[in-house]
């Protein structure tokens, strides 16, 4: 394999990563005048963020008069149990207004008030009323807008269907990637003065996902293999409501949009069950709480039929249900032959997102790495422990600005010529190609389906220590087997399967390990990471954040004490702001 050709293609920026945060990363540099390169593993247009329904979270206060950025900012904190980066925290409730009124002047088409004005819908663990949306469509509507203005911007330029498999160094700041293009093999070596991640979760590690079939933590292990700090990879999100039947359908998402439109949980006796772990909030309660509600009703012996719970919305009319609601209508009535203004839904939790992955900068999203930066759902830190409804949305607007921003800036200020280390591109490819290499060794599609139940069985919903190290174990058995195997099948490189599939399950390993070893440390339950051994709260571990790290003997997990909230910002979290009630039809 010594001497394999490639092609090389030089660029200011180069975006890994072509959802929401991706493109408006790409938007701010080309703004600041760089020429910007996005390499998108999929088609343009067709990344995770489409799949993103129920809206964007700001504080316009378009339908709650009340609204501020602070009681944003504190709903932010208190979701995730206050081991949020504050600062990101506070930016994001800040800024998030603007970025969607800018959405807006591109060209998004959101509902509307009475007034005109644009239409916020309640969700889980917001105050007020706050989510921007397009029906249940949102985020299909952000990644339209968005492209659309991408694509008039003559500086850039888009490679589709290419696949980046290792980050390119240089004296330890990161100066390119080596890549492949899925439609023919080729090998493309990408030289840039600044690399931005924006690749998404990891969600396909588990058995039962919302994610498309895109999200296998590429950028989480990019970044780790280049020498960067991961950050709360303990903090894997289970949304309460995911299909459950048919089982090909089982884990598609079930917006949190209906409930936000007023749809009602119950369990097999039909009691709306929710009144028994949050009274104040009940349906509308945070995910996690919802989450764990759901699991309890089902384990102790009040589930739905096929092990969830029932909700239901038919108490509004068919016609509010179907202007709300259009996706959801037709997602139950197509795929479940349930029609949702007649009958209830069946649910239960299923991964949807990861609120650890690389660790970052809050001003800038720059990772430990110079010249490295991550936005989006790659990127921790924003939500902590529990990621509220919403929030994504508008963190892919607000931090993507701002990585691409600074990422564009570390490109001007380093304007010469980019080096590359030959010898660290003969070493990527060889890894690269090596399963098509071992006709002999294992099969990539059976290890990928033997990681995944090993995250289903041992980190789920609630964890315990024998369990989770029972997981790390396997999984670092799976590292060692993975390592050998085979592409299987055909040795061409023209859209072969099991190449592709055996690079996925590279970074989904390094995702793995990392949820384990950060879970085993977390000696406490917190968020999204409940522990059956750690049943309560560990005040002290509410001051750190665990990190992994590459080293010598492999991945190294430690806590990381976090800044301290200032005393002017502590006293907004402490504040009580008043209650708001939705009057119907608004």
């Amino acid at each position: 394999m010594a001497n394999e050709p490639y092609d090389t293609v030089d660029t200011d920026v180069l975006v890994i990563g072509a959802g929401g945060a991706g493109q408006r990363a790409a938007i701010a540099a080309a703004e600041a005048g760089c020429q910007v390169l996005v390499v998108c593993k999929s088609l343009l247009g067709k990344a995770h963020t489409v799949m993103a329904e129920g809206g964007m979270a700001a504080a316009l206060a378009n339908v709650a008069g009340a609204d501020t950025w602070e009681v944003h900012f504190q709903d932010t904190m208190k979701g995730g149990k206050l081991i949020n980066n504050w600062r990101m925290a506070h930016i994001h409730a800040t800024e998030a207004p603007e970025r969607v009124l800018e959405l807006e002047r591109w060209g998004a088409v959101f509902d509307r008030t009475r007034e005109g004005y644009i239409h916020q819908r309640p969700f889980g663990a917001h105050t007020y009323p706050r989510l921007a949306h397009i029906g249940d469509r949102t985020g299909l509507e952000i990644i339209r807008s968005l492209q659309d203005h991408l694509v008039h911007m003559p500086n850039i330029e888009v490679h589709m269907e290419t696949t980046v498999s290792s980050l390119l160094t240089w004296e330890g700041r990161a100066v390119g990637a080596l890549a492949y293009r899925r439609v023919d093999g080729a090998l493309v070596v990408y030289r840039a003065k600044a690399v931005l991640l924006a690749t998404g979760g990891a969600g396909r590690i588990y058995r039962v996902t919302s994610n498309s079939w895109e999200c296998t933590g590429d950028g989480v292990a990019l970044a780790y293999h280049a020498g960067a700090q991961l950050q709360d990879c303990e903090m894997v999100q289970f949304h309460p409501t995911g299909m459950v039947w048919p089982p090909g359908v089982r884990g598609i998402l079930v917006t949190e949009g209906v409930r936000g439109e007023g749809g009602i949980l119950r369990n097999s006796r039909g009691e709306r069950f929710m009144v028994n772990y949050d009274p104040e909030r009940m349906d509308l309660s945070s995910r996690d709480v919802v989450a764990r509600a759901i699991n309890a009703e089902v384990e102790a012996g009040r589930g739905s039929p096929h092990g969830g719970a029932f909700l239901d919305i038919s108490h509004k009319s068919p016609e509010y249900i179907r202007r709300k609601l259009p996706s959801m209508y037709e997602q139950f009535l197509k795929l479940a032959k349930v029609d949702i203004t007649k009958e209830p839904m069946e649910v239960a939790p299923t991964i949807h997102y990861f609120m650890g992955g690389v660790r970052v900068g809050a001003e800038d999203g720059a990772t430990t790495v110079p010249g490295l930066f991550a936005a989006g759902e790659v990127a921790s830190g924003l939500h902590g422990a529990n990621r509220l409804g919403g929030n994504s949305l508008s963190d892919l607007l607000v931090f993507g600005k701002r990585a691409g921003d600074a990422a564009a800036v570390f490109a001007q200020d380093h304007a010469g010529p980019v080096k590359i280390d030959r010898a660290q591109v003969e070493r990527a490819i060889e890894e690269l190609l090596g399963p098509l290499h071992r006709p002999d060794g294992e099969s990539p599609f059976a290890l990928e389906e033997e990681l995944r139940d090993v995250c289903t069985e041992y980190a789920p919903l609630i964890r315990d220590r024998e369990g989770l190290e029972k997981g790390l174990e396997r999984t670092l058995e799976l590292a060692e087997r993975a390592a050998r195997c085979s592409a299987g099948g055909p040795t061409g490189r023209a859209f072969n399967p099991g190449w592709h599939t055996a690079q996925d399950l590279r970074n989904m390993l390094v995702s793995a390990e990392a949820l384990f070893r950060c879970a085993l440390e977390r000696k406490e339950s917190r968020g999204a990471h409940a522990r059956r051994d750690y049943p309560d709260l560990d005040p002290k571990l509410e001051a750190v954040n665990m990190v992994a790290q590459k080293s010598e003997g492999g991945m190294a997990c430690f806590p990381v004490e976090r800044e301290p909230i200032p005393d002017e910002l502590r006293a907004i979290i402490d504040k009580k702001f008043p209650r708001f009630e939705l009057e119907e039809g608004s």
